[in-house]
């Protein structure tokens, strides 16, 4: 069988782990797949939220220690290619960084669409996993252009009148967005009441929102959430040890509670008879 190549797109350090870690850990070693990462930005603008590591000399050094997080998060995933696209982390809407020039979001589409596009043409992804179009509950500017430039990448890419640095055009067959559907949340609120703890999802979290997406794709990570909670755990300045909302649960009450992670199909082979849900990513793929 040939092997077969995801590539996960990420807009800093830390979301390759809360986001499809499960997926890539478990695609590796059940399917052999080759797992690649990109990451947009290097996190610069993000919060200290362990206090633990809220000191003077982290603060200075935040991109580099962020780099360093995610060295050691991707060795616990296990992807076997990481490449950074090499930009700015943007901040928050209307955040001083919000306005640099060179911060992810402000820099031509068009530039970074095809910095990305020349990788999907070098590893030829059979599926690429990204964010949604739509992500009002987070609505990061780092975030939302991830999905723009992912998108425009695959168009570009498969644009043979396109030339990118001489290499042939490809045609990505499977695109993903990951989401975070109602009724995982309702799932783990749940757990949380019948295993007698606080539960961190507010009454917020039950508002319906448009990015509450349909699962179209869930894939089944029981065996493979505890490499979600140490690849988190990684990032050290981003993620608090003593979370309730990432480990108020241990890993085996998230994975009774909850064992997928969720997926919306949003490009499928041509001819992909798709009955409206799937469990595997590589369905319908030769």
């Amino acid at each position: 069988m040939k092997t077969k190549t995801i590539l996960s797109v990420h807009a800093h350090p830390d979301d390759e782990s809360s986001k499809g870690a499960g997926i890539i850990a478990k695609y590796k070693k059940q399917y052999g797949a080759r797992t690649v990462l990109v990451t947009a930005t290097g996190g610069e603008e993000g919060d200290i939220v362990n206090k633990a590591m809220d000191r003077p000399e982290v603060r200075e050094n935040l991109g580099s220690i962020r780099s360093a997080e995610l060295a050691r998060a991707i060795e616990v995933i296990g992807y076997d290619v990481a490449i950074s696209l090499g930009y700015r982390d943007s901040g928050m809407a209307e955040s001083e960084a919000n306005a640099n020039p060179n911060a992810f979001c402000n820099i031509d589409l068009d530039e970074s669409s095809l910095k990305l596009a020349a990788i999907i043409r070098k590893e030829r992804p059979s599926v690429i996993l990204t964010y949604p179009e739509i992500q009002d509950r987070y609505p990061h500017p780092d975030h939302i252009r991830v999905y723009q430039v992912t998108m425009r990448a695959a168009e570009l890419a498969a644009d043979f009148t396109v030339e990118i640095e001489g290499l042939e055009a490809y045609d990505v067959p499977k695109i993903y967005y990951h989401i975070w559907t109602k009724g995982r949340i309702e799932a783990l609120h749940a757990k949380f009441a019948e295993v007698g703890k606080a539960s961190p999802f507010d009454d917020g979290w039950f508002v319906d929102a448009k990015q509450d997406y349909e699962a179209t794709t869930k894939i089944d990570i029981s065996d493979f959430i505890s490499v979600k909670s140490d690849a988190l755990r990684a990032h050290a300045t981003q993620i608090d040890p003593e979370s309730p909302f990432w480990f108020g649960l241990t890993d085996n009450e998230q994975a009774e509670a909850y064992p997928t992670e969720d997926l919306f199909l949003a490009k499928a082979p041509r001819g992909y008879e798709f009955g409206g849900f799937e469990d595997d990513l590589f369905a319908g793929l030769e």
